[in-house]
């Protein structure tokens, strides 16, 4: 039976994009749900092996307007607990730091292109990350950020410092868009316009075709960057699914 993921989408302009062709490349069989579309999503990780929470447009502590944020929190913790590997991108990470008690706040300004990320020790050292490029450039696009979670390991930083961590063995949370494929990354800026305004103002124009320009100098290589860790994490959730499937006869004796 392949390993199932369940995927949370948050936006139709934001799915689940390389990382979900690498899954399924690997065999897995994805299972895409819209919660703030009116889609329904467990409330316990039940048959699914591993957990991705998509990026999207809203804030990450906005209950009022997306009540599934709440339950989504709880499920965060429930694959956690059980040991099932999680994935969270840009708003998927924020909702990660806010399940395990951080809250989120604006960053000082729209982060928005291909700024160069550095590894940290730790980063250089996990399993997911060892070995790729020390300082990768996936897409930003987000205007938030938020504070470690106790006992997080962080990955990678950058002028926005929290932009990737570890929760114990299993949790990953990436504030960038690694996901994202190069015509999805033209879509968002033209599809996102009238926000992007609101931050640059007159200065939108030119620093629009900048980004632009950044995605033909700087996402083959992020894909490629993309691609391995993406397989690495659909390692880890192998490893997970087979450790759980070992505890089966302990718990029917104890």
């Amino acid at each position: 039976m392949p390993l199932q993921i369940l995927v949370i989408q948050h936006c139709p302009l934001t799915p689940v994009g390389l990382v979900g062709a690498v899954l399924e490349k690997a065999g897995a069989e994805i299972t895409t749900t819209m919660p703030h579309h009116g889609d329904s999503f467990p409330q316990e990780p039940d048959r699914f092996d591993g957990l991705v929470l998509c990026g999207g447009p809203m804030h990450a502590g906005d209950d009022e307007n997306y009540p599934a944020f709440p339950p989504m929190l709880r499920l965060i913790r429930r694959f956690h607990g059980s040991g099932r590997p999680v994935l969270g991108l840009c708003l998927g990470a924020q909702l990660i730091a806010r399940a395990f008690g951080r809250e989120i706040g604006k960053w000082r300004e729209l982060e928005l292109g291909f700024p160069a990320l550095k590894l940290t020790a730790k980063g250089r050292a996990d399993r997911l990350l060892r070995g790729t490029a020390s300082r990768p450039r996936p897409m930003q696009f987000h205007e938030d950020t938020f504070a470690l979670p106790d006992g997080a390991t962080l990955l990678l930083s950058g002028e926005c410092p929290n932009q990737g961590f570890r929760i114990g063995d299993t949790t990953y949370g990436f504030q960038f868009h690694m996901e994202v494929t190069r015509e999805d990354a033209h879509a968002w800026l033209r599809d996102c316009r009238d926000w992007i305004e609101r931050h640059w103002g007159a200065e939108t124009d030119a620093r629009v075709a900048s980004v632009e320009r950044d995605i033909a100098a700087h996402h083959p290589a992020a894909a490629r960057w993309t691609a391995m860790v993406s397989e690495r994490w659909m390692e880890l959730v192998a490893e997970r699914s087979v450790w759980r499937q070992d505890l089966v006869p302990l718990r029917a004796t104890a």
